[in-house]
């Protein structure tokens, strides 16, 4: 979907977070982060909505769960299953989804993304709980950023775009 990407902090072993929180602060990246996202909807998990500070002002929330007790409001839009999400992304052709956690969701949104803004950090957490999938990088145009460094961790920030595939004609 051309609208659709995802964006994610992960480690040399994809880990994504631990405990339901992230495992790296880093203060340039929340802001890279903030920078993507504003003014676009951003899809989530019930946990990662759970996760979050009460408001990320700019962004409107998309919620995928099963907890009945979660509906919409003001604030976001509760969805029961991935089918009913897409079809929303596609008719809303004007607006921008960035998928942003946690690690099912993004397993369950990957065949849909167009563009993935990864944060490859140069380091690794064995506590990890929560991972990001694995993806085959054949399928991937991969646009390396420069080398950032913060607290002694280095990481960069890296555009992957989905390879078009032509028809195959029979």
């Amino acid at each position: 979907m051309k609208n659709l990407s995802l964006i994610a902090a992960i480690g040399q072993n994809m880990e994504l977070g631990y405990q339901n929180d992230l495992i790296w602060r880093i203060k340039e990246d929340l802001q890279f982060f903030k920078e993507k996202t504003m003014g676009t909807y951003i899809i989530m998990g019930r946990k990662t909505y759970e996760s979050l500070p009460k408001n990320l002002p700019g962004r409107k929330y998309i919620v995928l769960t099963s907890d009945k007790n979660i509906n919409s409001s003001d604030r976001l839009i509760a969805f029961r299953n991935i089918k009913d999400i897409l079809e929303f992304i596609k008719s809303m052709e004007d607006s921008y989804f960035y998928v942003i956690g946690g690690g099912q969701v993004y397993g369950s949104f990957l065949p849909y993304v167009n563009s993935m803004h990864l944060t490859e950090i140069n380091a690794s957490f064995e506590q990890a709980d929560t991972f990001f999938p694995t993806f085959d990088k054949k399928e991937w145009i991969q646009e390396s950023g420069q080398l950032f460094k913060e607290n002694e961790i280095s990481y960069r920030h890296v555009l992957y775009l989905k390879k078009v595939v032509p028809n195959q004609k029979k």
